[in-house]
């Protein structure tokens, strides 16, 4: 979603730009779905780290080689360890993007080897530079990395009809977390956090509709066995943010698609099975979304909100609004910086 904006800003500036990604789910589906090109390399290792290891490995080597072929003045990546190694021993520049230092293994790859780091505002400096950068490569930008394609987003209708949705009645959006993330690897119980939210509402027979985004096939088949056709589970990436425009209640376990909705003005509840990391933090600060781990302490919360929806979901797009109305466009400021590398 960012890079497909920074690659248009980047090819407007009269750059060659080379787009690679490694075969992942989402990532893949969302290249097919935006009609990107882009060249694939490598692919996610799973949940292992014995096969992350090996996947990294991997890929490394095969980098190596397109970066022979394509022969780039700079790299920039979203933390990707292979490409700050290959850049790296190949002299090239790489420009980070980073909103998590709380993925510490990736921070510990990537940071120390990046000739510049660019990370929201929202982030001190201070989390950074204990992985081994300076502070004078560190740029900051005033934004959340999701307003990079927020700021100028139109919700597509034709979401409801693809999913089977009508928006006559309430949609409640769950979106797990990223359990295979190895900041997450055994801290989850091999069992999502959503499903015990999900049991909660069920129990409630409510007149909703629930939907449920998973990130891995794994979860996908977990959740369509366990649920059946009680809710309905995406196995195909969709249109995130127009998904969320017509969502009356989300609840995230993750970082990109909870900032997302926070900052559509839809009512927004993290259920992060940890501490929660900074950009989390930030908007519960900001009160735009609200953590609660216990399931059912979550449907009750839910349920109230569907109670006074319009008045919740007027509440929340003012202070989202108010928010945003500080943002500058990430887009902006990391294409600056590349260009001053260049």
């Amino acid at each position: 979603m960012l890079f497909s904006r920074l690659s248009e800003r980047l090819r407007r500036g009269g750059h060659e730009v080379f787009n690679v990604s490694r075969q992942y789910r989402e990532v893949i589906n969302l290249i097919r779905l935006r009609g990107l090109e882009a060249k694939i390399i490598g692919k996610h290792g799973g949940k292992q780290l014995i096969d992350k290891l090996r996947a990294s490995a991997s890929r490394i080597l095969e980098l190596t080689s397109y970066f022979e072929e394509v022969s780039p003045d700079v790299a920039v990546s979203f933390a990707s360890p292979e490409m700050a190694r290959v850049s790296f021993g190949l002299g090239v520049p790489h420009i980070c993007i980073n909103d998590s230092p709380h993925a510490e293994a990736v921070a510990r790859l990537t940071v120390p080897l990046s000739t510049k780091l660019l990370t929201p505002k929202m982030i001190p400096k201070k989390s950074w530079t204990k992985y081994g950068i300076s502070e004078e490569k560190i740029v900051h930008y005033n934004a959340l990395d999701a307003w990079a394609w927020l700021k100028d987003f139109s919700p597509d209708r034709n979401v409801l009809s693809e999913l089977g949705l009508s928006d006559s009645k309430p949609i409640l959006t769950f979106r797990p977390e990223e359990e295979f993330a190895a900041y997450l690897i055994n801290r989850t119980k091999n069992r999502t956090s959503i499903i015990p939210v999900i049991e909660e509402i069920l129990k409630e027979n409510l007149d909703v509709q629930i939907v449920a985004i998973p990130r891995y096939d794994e979860q996908v088949k977990h959740l369509r066995r366990y649920f059946k056709d009680k809710i309905l589970v995406c196995r195909n990436s969709i249109d995130g943010p127009s998904l969320l425009h017509y969502t009356s209640v989300f609840v995230g376990g993750g970082g990109t698609m909870t900032s997302e909705a926070a900052l559509l003005g839809v009512p927004t509840f993290s259920c992060y099975p940890i501490e929660p990391f900074i950009i989390l933090r930030y908007l519960i600060e900001k009160k735009l979304v609200k953590l609660e781990r216990d399931p059912r302490a979550m449907a009750e919360k839910i349920l109230s909100t569907l109670d006074n929806i319009e008045c919740e979901r007027s509440k929340q797009s003012e202070r989202a609004k108010r928010l945003i109305r500080t943002f500058e466009d990430p887009i902006q400021v990391i294409a600056s910086e590349i260009e001053k590398t260049v």
